[in-house]
């Protein structure tokens, strides 16, 4: 991992979990103003020229939200409907404070939200409401993912079904193997593209990378569903691909899947999220890893209209407020507890598990 990414986690440890970052941490854009001699000063009655300004823009990304449940844990009275109810805000109301403040939020959505269709025959199969699209518009939730294993877990009928239902609450969202152009109320126009483990192919996401930037986008995001579950190391063909979509041209690439976190890795002018692990996850009442994190990633647009990243702010959290027992409500860690610093090292690949240590990313 770059000393850049070092020196961010550092400056972020010292500044503690959920704090915004201070305005002398960024680079400042206004250059002080010439004195001009009384004598020289010229009266003007037309409008005068202002330089075009560099914009910032900040985008927060989290992991899997199953705003739903398993059909055994549907009606038990530590499943995700039971817990929430009605209660839209109640799932992110430890984290809306950061939804909020920024210019977007993106959500990799795991599951369906769909009283249709007929669960599929596999293990596990998530199904929420269509009125939990309100937990997503009620908390400034501006964009979701359905690339994912689990938007087909009703079928077809199902898949359309949330697909009416983001659509009817106004949510843009991105699919597997296509590229959708967003353009987000702060202005930034944005090009999602997502994929799926069975289909990682380089080829096409080079064309579609180029298609969207054809369209109009300034920023491009990839949001692959890839590597293996429980893992907290990217697997080479992870790392293959993420290369491949930065060096397309591709800014971010949003990683899903492993449900559990994975390294973050600068590469080239982009920067690949691996793995950003579960968030608010219904699928599982007591899974075995509680860490989760957001990412809030700054873009800076300069005044030729060029984009680049900027600071990268990293907030700790746990998919619970509760201990030992998944309550569906993330929330940020103590600054400089011990699961704080456990999550740091788990994106600077410095962590350690029972029984391995993460790969060097980058090096």
């Amino acid at each position: 991992m770059k000393a850049v990414f070092f020196a961010l986690i550092f400056v972020l440890c010292l500044m503690g979990c959920g704090k915004s970052l201070p305005e002398e941490t960024l680079p400042s854009t206004e250059a002080p103003l010439p004195v001009m001699a009384a004598e020289a000063a010229v009266e003007t009655t037309g409008p005068t020229e202002t330089e075009p300004q560099e914009e910032r823009f900040l985008l927060t990304f989290a992991g899997d939200c199953t705003l739903g449940a398993n059909p055994k844990n549907t009606y038990a009275d530590v499943g995700f409907p039971r817990v929430v109810g009605e209660d839209y805000a109640y799932p992110f109301q430890n984290v809306v404070s950061y939804f909020e403040a920024d210019d977007a939020t993106f959500v990799n959505l795991e599951g369906t939200l769909t009283d249709v269709g007929n669960p599929a025959d596999k293990t596990y199969t998530f199904r929420g409401s269509p009125a939990y699209s309100h937990i997503l518009t009620d908390n400034s939730v501006e964009v979701v993912t359905l690339a994912n294993n689990h938007s087909f877990d009703y079928g077809q009928a199902g898949y359309n079904s949330t697909r009416t239902v983001l659509e009817e609450a106004g949510v843009p969202y991105g699919e597997r193997d296509t590229g959708v152009l967003i353009e987000l109320d702060c202005g930034l126009n944005v090009g999602l593209y997502g994929m799926v483990y069975y289909k990682l192919d380089v080829e096409d996401m080079k064309t579609e990378i180029a298609s969207l930037r054809e369209q109009g986008a300034e920023l491009v995001i990839v949001a692959p569903h890839w590597g293996v579950e429980g893992s907290y190391c990217p697997t080479q063909l992870q790392i293959d691909v993420g290369h491949a979509a930065i060096d397309a041209g591709a800014n971010i690439v949003w990683g899903s899947h492993p449900h559990v976190l994975q390294p973050v890795e600068e590469y080239g002018d982009g920067i690949i999220y691996y793995s950003m692990g579960n968030f608010c996850f219904g699928g599982n009442s007591k899974p075995e890893d509680f860490d989760t994190v957001l990412l809030q990633q700054e873009v800076i647009r300069s005044p030729e209209s060029e984009i680049s990243l900027g600071i990268l702010k990293i907030i700790p959290c746990s998919i619970s407020s509760e201990k030992n027992v998944n309550n569906y409500q993330p929330t940020p860690m103590a600054a400089d507890s011990e699961e704080y610093i456990r999550v740091l090292s788990k994106l600077d690949s410095s962590f350690e598990g029972p029984n391995l240590k993460i790969r060097k990313i980058g090096k």
